[in-house]
This record gives C-alpha cells, structure tokens and sequence, in this order.
C-alpha cells in the first residue's frame, strides 16, 4: 500500500501546539497505539513550525472546528481537532492522536493527504472548510 500512497503535501504546526504535542509522548496516557504516535512524530518532524500568531486562517490547528471530506467516498464530517483528553465522538470532537486526526493537523483548505488507517486500509482527505479557528478567533490560549 505504501507505493501507492503520493507524497505527503506540506504541513505547517504551530510553536505551542508542538510544545503541547511532544509533551504527549512523554505520557504515555494519550490512547494512541504505536503507529499512530509514530505517524505524529513523523508528521511533526516535516511541518514547518510558525508562530501562533502568524498563522493563516486557513490552517487546522488544534482546537480548530473543520469541514473534511474522505475523497473516496465523498463523505463529509464535521469535527474539532483536539488533545486526547478533550475527545469526544458523541460531540464530534475528535483526539489528533486518532488516526483520522493525525492525518488532518497542520493541512489547510483545500490540502488533500492519502492516509493508511488501522488494518491497512487507506483513505484521502481533504479539508474543505475551517469553522473555527482559536487563532484566526483570538484564541491563543487555547
């Protein structure tokens, strides 16, 4: 599945949710199995790291409410990016140490990435719209 899978578009994170992600890896109560912890730590190894607030209204940050799209089925789902202890499936919030949530941080509209998920299926998605953003909001605490 790997050869099939295109290069992954370019992410950008911002400095504090970095700092917050790798505290995560030093816990190792954040419900993320192996490989999508290493999913994150390669993914965070690539972005180019900005300052919060130089960040564009277009980009999925964490706490941001975003429109995305599975490509392959055409189905969309609203959701909020956020850490593990914040999680919610009932409230559409979903942990970035998920396997859909790992693959959605640091894309901007209209990015697409080919993502394998558990089992060895892939899927590709695509952000479609950000609804929220803490720091487009003024939000910076969050």
């Amino acid at each position: 599945m790997q050869n099939q899978i295109e290069a992954k578009p370019p992410i950008m994170v911002t400095d504090t949710d970095l700092l917050r992600l790798q505290e995560y890896f030093t816990v190792s109560s954040c419900g993320a199995n192996d490989a999508v912890m290493q999913a994150i730590d390669d993914e965070l190894a690539r972005a180019q790291v900005i300052v919060s607030r130089d960040v564009p209204p277009t980009l999925v940050t964490m706490n941001s409410r975003i429109v995305f799209e599975n490509v392959s089925t055409s189905r969309r789902r609203e959701v909020t990016l956020v850490y593990p202890r914040d999680a919610s499936a009932t409230q559409g919030r979903i942990s970035v140490f998920s396997p859909v949530g790992a693959a959605l941080l640091g894309l901007s509209v209209g990015q697409e990435i080919d993502w394998e998920l558990p089992n060895g299926r892939a899927a590709r998605f695509r952000i479609a719209e950000i609804l929220y953003q803490p720091e487009a909001a003024g939000d910076h605490h969050l």
